[in-house]
């Protein structure tokens, strides 16, 4: 077995930051990309304007006690201030909150870190993500208005299933 140093990305890897999270870095459009067809240049990245987007991240591991989900949930919704509802089980939960970013790889990039990035601090249990839905604002509110999808956040908080 070959170690690496420690603190080392593995063999075949690579860190790369997301350029609209505030690097200033402005993304070059791909060899061949020209102007749209309606003769206007595309906007860089990096200048686009941030949207809201509605996030729901479900998670699921062996069983935990429900005290100490609740409050591993309870403290995340301290730390990202942004939490609208939890619903949780003892071997489930479901995270809904609103993300700002600018398209919906950076909304679901976020997302996918949310629960590892927290695991430690808010004492969470050692769960999977086994289902990430991101939509924009308009299809949220689409469905609601349509009578189908998730109702409304409310109450906010964090609750049982």
């Amino acid at each position: 077995m070959r170690r690496g140093r420690p603190g080392a990305l593995p063999r075949g890897t690579a860190e790369r930051a997301l350029t609209s999270v505030g690097t200033g870095e402005e993304a070059q459009p791909p060899a061949g990309a020209g102007s749209t067809e309606h003769g206007s240049e595309p906007q860089p990245r990096g200048t686009e304007e941030s949207r809201l987007w509605h996030i729901t991240l479900s998670v699921s591991g062996a069983e935990s006690p429900l005290a100490e989900v609740r409050r591993g949930l309870e403290q995340l919704a301290h730390d990202h201030p942004f939490l609208l509802t939890s619903r949780y089980a003892d071997d489930h939960a479901e995270i809904r909150y609103w993300e700002e970013a600018r398209d919906l790889h950076d909304a679901a990039a976020v997302a996918l870190r949310l629960w590892g990035e927290h695991r430690s601090t808010a004492r969470l249990p050692p769960w999977e993500i086994v289902g990430l839905e991101v939509i924009d604002r308009e299809t949220y509110h689409q469905r609601i208005a349509e009578g189908y999808g998730p109702p409304p956040a409310s109450p906010v908080g964090v609750h049982p299933f």
